[in-house]
């Protein structure tokens, strides 16, 4: 039986609806032998995602578990937290890197996008995430980024960047949502150390 765990973590004002996660579930699902796929609804709040993702992952994933991380925008964000906690995987799709400073413009009322659910993004916020951020990242080779070139949100040359000596694949275009990622997926399963289908 597989012992391999991939935790997939939404972006800002998303959840586990989002295409992307969904995508990856499937193809999960469909391996001879699948892995266990875990997509939580992140809350809005950084401390509180990062407390509810870390309960879950102590309370599942065994000591011979490999854990993967796959975050998306916000989601890669607190993937490289974690990975840097737990000592596990990620992989990083069109990662926010300073999203204390990306996010400002958008302070105040907020609507999630799937839930309706109604907030107001605060400097408290903010804070919770500069409390999250990592200034030198470890063992690289643990890291896959997958980034477009036309993402609108992120500057991917920043991206690069940051995740210097990881496995990077840039793509040329395309948009910051990246909802056509199916040909990425094998890579992503494969990175995590699950062998696809054919």
């Amino acid at each position: 039986m597989n012992r391999a765990t991939l935790v997939y973590l939404h972006g800002f004002n998303s959840s586990p609806q989002t295409v992307k996660g969904r995508k990856l579930a499937a193809a999960a699902a469909a391996l001879d032998d699948p892995p266990r796929v875990h997509v939580p609804a992140l809350h809005h709040r950084p401390a509180l995602a990062m407390r509810d993702v870390r309960v879950w992952i102590d309370a599942n994933v065994g000591e011979f578990s490999e854990l993967t991380f796959v975050g998306s925008s916000l989601g890669g964000f607190y993937a490289t937290w974690l990975t840097e906690h737990y000592g596990a995987r990620a992989v990083v799709i069109n990662p926010s890197v300073r999203p204390a400073s990306s996010l400002a413009a958008y302070l105040g009322p907020q609507r999630n996008l799937h839930t309706g659910e109604a907030w107001e993004l605060t400097p408290a916020h903010f804070a919770e995430l500069e409390a999250l951020a990592i200034p030198s990242l470890t063992r690289m080779d643990r890291y896959f980024l997958l980034m477009r070139s036309g993402d609108e949100l992120i500057d991917w040359r920043e991206a690069v960047a940051r995740y210097a000596g990881a496995w990077q694949y840039v793509a040329g275009g395309g948009n910051h949502g990246w909802e056509d990622i199916d040909d990425e997926i094998p890579s992503v399963l494969r990175f995590a150390g699950v062998a696809r289908t054919t």
